[in-house]
């Protein structure tokens, strides 16, 4: 065979693989051992062996011996490598000629008679489609991410390379997170890496919906309803919104630095003000930890502080007395 399958590879690590071990250590197998009786697993593990050319029967005593891997590696990875090159090559030609064919499309008539909304469906085509776009940013990427979703699957590392190409073109780079990134390693690391390339990032105290905006022309945001579905937005009105939604957020922030002592404390003033603030609404912990952008526990931790400072002994008597005092007077009695 010429090449083999993920689902051939599988059946020779988890069969022929532990086969050879054994043999190599043994010296090899007798014909009629019964670790490879026809019929058996262990004759099935041979078989691909015998086909990779890694044993072969010696004629003299008859017994099966392990040969030398490496003239097998040279034969079936040799020819994967090449190829596996030569996809990637081709890949970046198609992947250019189709860089020119999008952008002949959102300047043409065709593109406006396909309306200023288009869905996009499934977490895969989602991902593909966004990260399209935004290596096409010229002046522009805005995006709001709350939480720290972006941490796993590589997904910071593969935006880094994206974002990096953008600020190399000239475009202005602004990322907004929740204060709550600031804990997570993997985004200090991706946030010192695109501030040092010229990048913007910012951190707010506040829940806010996660957005994409390319070049202040097109914006991209999740459906309410379902999170593996979202809406790419063209008409020029609703993206102005969207911007100037973004853009008072921008203000508010904070910017994210390694280590500054006076925003880090105004930081835990904040998020201890909308600590304050989920009480006195009423809001259930898992609500609660979502609009701050942290897990449950952490957020029950941010409460068991609160009771210590306001001498509560019950979650109905702290938000009694934060309630009675008003947001603004309950941290100035605190402080």
């Amino acid at each position: 065979m010429s090449s083999y399958s993920a689902e051939q590879r599988a059946v020779f690590e988890s069969e022929s693989i532990p086969l050879f071990e054994e043999m190599a250590a043994e010296g090899g197998f007798g014909s009629d051992d019964q670790r490879i009786a026809a019929g058996s697993p262990g004759r099935r593990a041979l078989d691909k062996l015998i086909e990779l050319g890694l044993v072969h029967e010696d004629t003299e005593t008859g017994r099966w011996v392990p040969e030398d891997p490496t003239v097998a590696q040279s034969r079936i990875v040799s020819p994967l490598s090449t190829e596996g090159a030569r996809l990637l090559d081709e890949s970046s030609h198609w992947a250019r000629n189709f860089g020119t064919l999008s952008q002949a499309w959102r300047k043409s008539a065709v593109a406006d008679d396909r309306g200023p909304f288009t869905y996009v469906r499934g977490l895969q085509q989602i991902g593909a489609y966004i990260g399209n776009l935004a290596a096409e940013a010229e002046e522009e990427l805005l995006t709001a991410q709350p939480q720290t979703g972006r941490d796993t699957g590589g997904g910071l590392t593969r935006s880094v390379e994206v974002e990096r190409a953008i600020l190399e073109r000239g475009a202005k780079l602004l990322t907004l997170y929740q204060h709550s990134a600031r804990r997570s390693s993997a985004t200090r690391e991706y946030a010192a890496t695109i501030t040092g390339l010229g990048g913007e990032i910012r951190t707010l105290d506040e829940f806010f919906n996660r957005m994409i905006v390319i070049d202040r022309r097109i914006a991209i945001i999740p459906s309410p309803a379902d999170l593996k579905v979202a809406l790419a937005i063209r008409e020029p009105t609703v993206v102005a919104y969207l911007v100037d939604v973004f853009m008072r957020s921008w203000e508010r922030a904070r910017p994210f630095t390694a280590r500054d002592a006076t925003v880090m404390r105004h930081i835990a003033q904040e998020q201890r003000s909308m600590t304050m603030r989920m009480l006195i609404e009423g809001h259930s912990d898992p609500v609660s930890a979502k609009r701050l952008g942290v897990s449950p526990r952490t957020y029950a931790g941010y409460v068991s502080d609160l009771k210590d400072e306001f001498d509560a002994e019950t979650r109905f008597q702290l938000g009694y007395t934060i309630g009675r005092l008003g947001n603004a007077a309950a941290e100035d009695a605190a402080d």
